[in-house]
């Protein structure tokens, strides 16, 4: 079953989080996950507001998790931690049921 990474996140500095961003997206890439949703347009209903919102699917949990703990991904990560507040979760999907 495929995976989803949901991640909430407040950017406190621009620059060092852009880094992150143009090298963890090779990484995901590479684990086989693409993105559905990167910023753009939401609306907070609950919780703790922040601004920028990414949704990535994988095509199973354990390709989620190997990307998360992969090299590739922790030296993206580097340029994130003390520049940004970020909440990240891999949920597996629920399979949809046949009609």
């Amino acid at each position: 079953m495929s995976a989803l990474w949901i991640a909430h996140v407040h950017v406190t500095d621009a620059d060092a989080y852009g880094r992150y961003a143009k090298a963890a997206g090779p990484a995901i890439a590479a684990h086989g996950g693409e993105f559905l949703a990167r910023g753009g347009r939401y609306r907070q209903m609950e919780g703790n507001d922040r601004a920028r919102n990414v949704v990535a699917r994988f095509p199973s949990f354990e390709a989620a998790v190997a990307c998360y703990e992969s090299a590739e991904y922790q030296a993206a990560l580097a340029h994130a931690k003390g520049a940004s507040e970020r909440d990240l979760v891999i949920v597996e999907e629920t399979p949809v049921a046949p009609q």
